[in-house]
């Protein structure tokens, strides 16, 4: 699902202090993209499309050889043909290379390994721009390599990966949104913004990226959940009188755990987010894909993360402690044998 700040309509090069010319100097590194999932094979496509340098991480037997052969490809709501040049099968490969910037695509519980790995790689200078789903992975990257390292993007399309390489994009609403952890990484961010922006994946620097993560992550959190435990579409979920009772309840948690984190979204907020989720409501949430190929869905950084949150801020969160346990509970099923025993 994708989410973003769905009626502030920005001028992707508004305020913008580089030129194109600027940005080309990138060629003078690589542009690293980890997890080559239907989110970064866009990425990748849009950094490519823009003529930058730019290598693939991707470790899984085979792929390597598809995205060299057959690139990228990408339908829907956005299009993209490109040729793939550069990939590699370990995170460590990318030391000779000292990528500028490093792309995360990966899924939030591998972002701790990932970084693991990073370890190795990461020089002084170098920039890590997390493109999760979730809460407080711009954080996680600061805490371990510095806030002057720091990126986030919220993005703003869904999409699902059809095969390695191969990509249908339900819907995009642009811009994606990116920012700084540390504001002297303005120009950076500028630059990567302008960048995507140039390779047809409209971008926006923005200086509070935690505001608009924040925006699209309360209408993720809460349906992310309500869909993977119910099944239903989005659309369903907000139709259905008992699931759309249980939203609103996690809407007006989400909200006051995000204003006591120093976010008041306004009175015109919930609003707003009903109605950007019932244009893409007929998409179905990721974590609803996780849970029915029976594989590990990103809970701690979704609604674990609010209940971690509210926590911290001394707020019950009733309804969101209750939607995670559950989805941690069909988690569970799946390394359980018939028989209930790990």
């Amino acid at each position: 699902m994708g989410g973003g700040d769905f009626h502030l309509s920005l001028c992707p090069f508004q305020g913008m202090t580089v030129s194109w010319e600027r940005i080309r100097e990138m060629n003078n590194s690589a542009v690293a993209v980890i997890g080559i999932g239907a989110t970064g094979a866009v990425l990748a496509a849009a950094l490519i499309r823009a003529e930058l340098e730019v290598v693939l991480v991707a470790p899984r037997p085979g792929v390597e050889e598809v995205l060299k052969r057959d690139g990228i490809r990408v339908s829907g709501g956005l299009s993209y043909d490109v040729p793939v040049d550069r990939v590699v099968k370990r995170i460590g490969d990318l030391k000779a290379l000292k990528p500028g910037f490093v792309l995360l695509a990966t899924k939030t519980f591998h972002l701790l390994e990932v970084l693991d790995e990073l370890e190795g790689v990461f020089e002084p200078g170098m920039k890590i721009v997390s493109t999760h789903n979730g809460l407080g992975t711009e954080d996680v990257i600061a805490e371990r390599f510095g806030a002057a390292s720091a990126l986030r993007m919220s993005l703003n399309f869904g999409a699902a990966r059809k095969s390695p390489g191969v990509v249908d994009v339900a819907f995009f609403n642009p811009p994606n949104h990116l920012g700084a952890v540390d504001s002297g990484n303005r120009e950076m961010g500028e630059r990567l913004a302008l960048a995507l922006t140039r390779g047809g994946l409209e971008t926006s620097y923005v200086e509070d990226i935690k505001l608009f993560v924040w925006k699209k992550m309360i209408m993720k959190c809460t349906m992310a959940s309500i869909c993977a435990i119910t099944g239903k579409t989005i659309q369903d979920a907000l139709r259905f009188p008992p699931t759309r009772q249980i939203a609103d309840a996690c809407f007006r948690e989400a909200l006051e755990v995000a204003k006591a984190k120093g976010y008041d979204l306004g009175d015109d907020y919930l609003v707003q987010a009903l109605a950007y989720l019932e244009k893409v409501g007929v998409h179905r949430d990721s974590m609803c894909r996780d849970i029915s190929d029976r594989t590990r869905t990103e809970i701690d950084f979704l609604g674990g993360k609010v209940v971690e949150y509210g926590r911290e801020k001394g707020l019950e969160t009733p309804y969101y402690s209750t939607l995670t346990s559950l989805v941690k509970a069909l988690e569970d099923n799946f390394r359980l044998g018939n028989d209930g025993k790990a």
